[in-house]
């Protein structure tokens, strides 16, 4: 894949990485960061990348497995250095977006294997692309999405 290429791949699929790294983070930079390490991600297994999905499910999969290794490492205490960015990846000005960060806040709550799930659902992903990406079958898919629902709605 050459250089152009992957940065065609980035522009057309910078919301989904981006997606993805909100739903793992808070924090501004730490969003940064994760977008950052995703890319990097995404560069380095570009040569492996042989299509036997396609390149969106296999986009999503580097990206959720990042933000999950990183989520990983920082429950153990590792700590990375703060990238700097002059990307203003958050635009949550409007008050329709008071609704998605109360959401957000609740799939916060869940863990990493659970909202990877939500987060490819709410992606209107079929039950069969999201066990390809995360590694379970359709009907898996099918009950956890059922658990995380009754888990979401006893939330506060």
């Amino acid at each position: 894949m050459t250089e152009r290429d992957f940065e065609n791949i980035v522009r057309e699929h910078k919301g989904t990485i981006y997606t993805v790294c909100y739903m793992f983070s808070n924090d501004r930079d730490e969003v940064a960061d994760l977008f950052q390490e995703t890319l990097i991600n995404l560069w380095r297994g570009s040569g492996t990348f042989r299509g036997d999905s396609a390149l969106n499910s296999w986009i999503w999969k580097v990206a959720l497995n990042t933000c999950i290794s990183y989520d990983r490492k920082r429950k153990r205490g590792i700590t990375t250095e703060p990238l700097s960015m002059n990307i203003d990846l958050f635009d949550d000005t409007a008050e329709e977006n008071r609704q998605i960060t109360l959401l957000r806040d609740r799939i916060g709550k869940l863990g990493p294997f659970d909202r990877a799930i939500v987060l490819l659902w709410l992606e209107n992903l079929s039950y069969e692309e999201i066990g390809q990406i995360v590694g379970i079958t359709p009907g898996n898919v099918s009950v956890r999405l059922v658990r995380i629902r009754e888990q979401l709605k006893k939330m506060q």
